[in-house]
């Protein structure tokens, strides 16, 4: 890549927003006014966790009347190639796909959304982040997956594990060059992109489905506004204010809504669910290095988007020799930086640097 070529993609990548704490208070899931303007504004949900918080409105609103100081972000500049590809029997199990323009096989990154698992959607990509790797001659593809309502772990991961295989079942097909593929996204998606960094390959070689057949394995991993694990024990030890499960886990262990991790048992089958959800659970001396983020804004009490969980997860890939890049917003003169240098990261293990 020549530095012309790079300096173009650093300005592509110049206006993306960060991703910011949500804070506490009236949001989408408890007030009807702002769960309708979620529905017809979702770029008002600024750091695309699937949650609109007073406060992001009233931020949205100031780009909105050009009274912020930021430049406007930009939409992607084409288009997906293929839109609304199902890659599984469920419509929530659906993805966008954008080819990168190359005589060659492309690597493929992708998108997973964030939204405590129970909300967002593959349209939130970061528009400066997508064609930041377009440019760079990355294809990149957006994912939906089946969301809480619908069932529970494991089906998160295993949904974006299928679309991981499903896509380089296309590799032919869409010019994509299936030992170079990547991962990544906020919150939630970060997890995910996690667990199937470090989860050992869930390809089934003797499959009689083509897709099946495919490694769920990646070469790197971004994980932005990230949670290493989801042991609530766990959880309750890194997150100081945190005192019970968080609010987004019950639905996502199949546990009632009022589930109390103070009173409650935890049952042998229970305590296996916890540790195999967590991502830090499978890390392993072989897996691929991973890019971390986290506002200095969700340095709080009780905050599941805490750094702490980058601090976590660090000290375990430390031992093991495995790149871990652990950055916060401290890091950087203005909330963008951070894309840019993440972008770097993606393409400097693409071999692309």
């Amino acid at each position: 890549m020549n530095r012309n070529h790079l300096v173009g993609i650093l300005v592509a990548l110049a206006p993306c927003m960060p991703i910011v704490a949500q804070p506490a208070g009236r949001t989408s899931e408890n007030t009807p006014q702002l769960k309708e303007i979620l529905r017809r504004r979702p770029e008002s949900d600024l750091n695309q966790d699937g949650v609109l918080t007073v406060a992001e409105l009233i931020e949205a609103r100031k780009k909105q009347n050009g009274t912020a100081k930021q430049k406007p972000v930009r939409p992607p500049k084409q288009a997906p190639t293929h839109a609304d590809v199902l890659y599984g029997e469920h419509e929530s199990m659906a993805l966008d796909f954008w080819q990168a323009e190359s005589d060659t096989p492309t690597p493929l990154f992708v998108w997973i959304h964030g939204g405590g698992f129970r909300g967002g959607d593959k349209k939130l990509v970061t528009p400066a982040f997508l064609n930041g790797l377009l440019e760079a001659g990355v294809s990149v593809a957006s994912i939906n997956y089946r969301l809480t309502n619908i069932g529970p772990y494991p089906m998160q991961m295993l949904d974006s594990a299928r679309a991981v295989q499903f896509l380089r079942a296309k590799a032919t097909e869409w010019n994509i060059d299936p030992a170079r593929v990547a991962a990544g996204g906020g919150s939630a998606g970060s997890g995910i992109s996690q667990w199937l960094a470090f989860h050992d390959d869930l390809a089934d070689p003797d499959s009689d489905d083509p897709v099946a057949r495919q490694s769920t394995r990646l070469t790197c991993a971004l994980a932005l506004s990230m949670q290493s694990t989801y042991d609530p024990r766990t959880i309750k030890e890194i997150v100081p204010g945190l005192d019970n499960i968080e609010r987004a886990l019950p639905a996502f262990f199949g546990l009632p809504e009022d589930w109390d991790l103070n009173t409650a048992e935890i049952t042998p089958e229970l305590d296996a669910k916890f540790k195999d959800a967590s991502p830090i659970t499978h890390l392993t001396a072989d897996d691929p290095p991973v890019f971390i983020y986290h506002s200095e804004r969700t340095r709080t009490p009780g905050n599941i988007h805490h750094p702490n969980f980058g601090e976590h997860l660090e000290k375990a890939m430390i031992p093991l020799q495995i790149e871990c890049v652990r950055k916060t917003s401290a890091d950087y003169p203005t909330g963008s930086d951070y894309t840019a240098d993440s972008v770097l990261f993606v393409l400097r293990h693409f071999r692309m640097d």
